[in-house]
């Protein structure tokens, strides 16, 4: 994969890409309303290692003053979706393309959303051990190292205009500019 950006930190290289709250895994894209990932990429020199620790990283959106610190993969799976999974019984929602409907199944304006469905428990696990294969890989490692980092965030991404990727860890300091 290419990266967004890069920074050269000590001997080493950290490669970054801001997915919002999309999650890239192997078998396909998974979204959480809680939380943003950063696909991350640590290279350095041939036969390297590197203790990599999640919690060297924090998360700084539109110039906060306080970065969002890195969170671990369980929390960031409490509401884990597959954007595709459909709930048994329950017809695809097409969506509008504006104006005004009077078809049924549309509810009251001012009234709250129904509850969304909840997957069975298997499905969830299994989205669930999706996103532990995609999380970076921590302790001392070989390098290249790939893998996503988590950061609880219930914004919009449309209303994120720059995101920075702060690393404060054994290989020295970086601000990665991601947006």
């Amino acid at each position: 994969m290419d990266y967004q950006t890069q920074a050269k930190v000590g001997g080493y290289t950290i490669a970054a890409e801001f997915t919002g709250h999309a999650f890239p895994t192997e078998e396909g894209l998974l979204t959480a309303q809680d939380y943003v990932a950063v696909e991350l990429a640590i290279f350095g020199p041939a036969d390297s290692k590197l203790v990599i620790t999640a919690t060297d990283f924090s998360l700084r959106i539109n110039r906060r003053k306080e970065p969002l610190p890195s969170q671990a993969w369980l929390l960031a799976t409490r509401n884990v979706r597959d954007p595709e999974w459909i709930p048994e019984g329950q017809a695809p929602v097409e969506k509008s393309k504006g104006g005004i409907s009077g078809g049924s199944g549309q509810r009251e304006p001012g009234a709250p959303p129904p509850p969304e469905p909840k997957p069975p428990v298997e499905l969830l696990r299994s989205w669930q051990q999706k996103v532990r294969k995609a999380a970076i890989a921590e302790g001392e490692r070989a390098l290249p190292q790939a893998g996503l980092l988590f950061f609880a965030y219930r914004g919009k991404t449309e209303s994120i205009r720059d995101v920075e990727l702060v690393y404060e860890g054994p290989a020295g300091k970086a601000v990665i500019p991601l947006r």
